[in-house]
């Protein structure tokens, strides 16, 4: 099943870090009390005033399927690192696929998978290397994405991949990410 964790979280004192970035464009830094952040930083997304959401950024891993991966990494203003069908050999470690969000895999479907796998095995027992034999592999393919965003990019890739019409398994990915983040920073990640 796929699913995403935090290789690094945001810090547990980003409101208070927020609330005086912001405060700076403002000038008005002398009124941060204990507590004004969370009031400072609701005003803030009032006011789509996101850009103070830039100074903090959180990176996360996600184990999915190649097609989900590659509407991910379409989101620009972030980094990626992404497990490489050209290097890793799969032989040695064995192909894995996810199980889709949106339907059950048949009797046949994981019959053609193992079919797929012993195909690209024995390409590279022909000789193939890794980067040849991996033409062979279909987007289901598990593999694993590194991303780093900063806040505001994060609010974005949110308000887009869980929307209704976007891909189940993307949605599916990214409410669990939702979930962590609301975890994390409350107030910046509510209304997702």
């Amino acid at each position: 099943r796929q699913r995403c964790e935090w290789v690094i979280p945001p810090p547990p004192n980003t409101l208070e870090l927020l609330e005086l970035c912001g405060r700076v464009s403002y000038k008005s830094e002398d009124r941060i009390t204990a507590g004004s952040a969370e009031k400072f930083l609701k005003v803030i997304l009032t006011r789509k005033h996101e850009s103070v959401l830039e100074h903090i950024g959180a990176t996360m891993r996600f184990i999915t399927d190649r097609g989900v991966s590659h509407e991910l990494v379409r989101h620009r203003i972030a980094s990626f690192t992404q497990e490489s069908t050209r290097y890793v050999n799969y032989n040695k470690r064995g192909a894995a696929f996810t199980e889709p969000a949106d339907f059950v895999l048949e009797e046949d479907d994981i019959d053609l998978l193992r079919r797929i796998e012993e195909h690209y095995n024995k390409k590279l027992a022909s000789g193939k290397t890794p980067q040849q034999a991996r033409y062979f592999l279909p987007n289901g393919l598990k593999t694993e994405v590194v991303m780093t965003a900063n806040l505001r990019e994060w609010r974005r890739v949110f308000s887009l991949r869980t929307k209704p019409d976007a891909h189940p398994q993307m949605v599916d990915l990214m409410r669990q990410a939702v979930t962590m983040f609301k975890e994390a920073v409350p107030i910046l990640f509510d209304e997702f």
